[in-house]
């Protein structure tokens, strides 16, 4: 039976609106969507980290209600587990505060073992970080040796844009591994500084990964290969909150 295993951060999302605190919601880019997939009944896995503490135990509980299997996720006992701050606009976009503490030793745990057709998901800058990427290495070789779908997302932050050149080499590379792309105009802003579809697919994505996803918000989405060029309408819609919300496209 396929499964999809994912690799990314655990955090505390404590999102605010008008100012005051209103909700606060265990999260991470591929987290997200791997929750997606698990409420949907989808066999998953998840590899990441969190801390010994009240935050890392809501999350670990969050993750076992949402049918997502936690024994692949490293509980260190040093440092604390992350925390970010996620303050909503009138359009409900939201700016990220992020507060960590990690300790020296990272992601201490044993990977699942994985079969052909397995999708792995990865992507953020915790597949870029220089202290993780031993670790991210050895999964996407496992998962290339046998012949799994290598799904990347690079979600590349604001607070990152002044790190895409210095970043730059790690990211193709990781193009290199994957077999589909999928990002937001605004992640490929910060990353090139492009927003049109079709130039970030011939300058910057297709000589390396030939299949290539862009979302744009409310606007259309935009799908090039080898062989197919499409753009597919996105329906109105009124947003409670868009975090997440690319990350819930990946589930899809």
């Amino acid at each position: 039976m396929r499964k999809v295993v994912g690799i990314g951060e655990t955090i505390l999302d404590i999102v605010f609106r008008g100012g005051q605190p209103s909700v606060a919601v265990p999260g991470g880019s591929v987290l997200n969507g791997i929750v997606s997939l698990g409420r949907m009944g989808v066999n998953v896995n998840f590899i990441s980290e969190t801390g010994n503490d009240r935050v890392g135990n809501t999350i670990l509980q969050f993750m076992r209600e949402n049918h997502v299997p936690t024994e692949h996720v490293n509980v260190f006992p040093d440092g604390k587990s992350p925390v970010s701050l996620a303050f909503l606009n009138e359009q409900n976009d939201a700016e990220y505060i992020f507060y960590k503490d990690y300790p020296k030793q990272r992601l201490d745990v044993i990977y699942p073992v994985l079969q052909e057709d397995d999708i792995v998901m990865v992507g953020s800058y915790y597949a870029l970080n220089p202290v993780l990427r031993d670790k991210i290495l050895e999964l996407l070789d496992q998962a290339r040796e046998k012949k799994a779908i290598i799904y990347y997302d690079p979600n590349f932050r604001s607070s990152h844009k002044d790190e895409a050149m210095k970043l730059a080499p790690t990211i193709i590379e990781n193009l290199e591994y994957a077999d589909i792309v999928r990002g937001s105009a605004e992640d490929f802003f910060y990353m090139y500084g492009m927003r049109d579809a079709d130039r970030i697919y011939k300058d910057k994505i297709k000589f390396y990964c030939p299949r290539f996803i862009c979302t744009a918000g409310s606007d259309s989405i935009s799908l090039r290969s080898n062989t197919v060029s499409k753009e597919y309408p996105v329906e109105p819609l009124e947003a409670v909150s868009t975090i997440g919300a690319g990350d819930n496209f990946n589930a899809g």
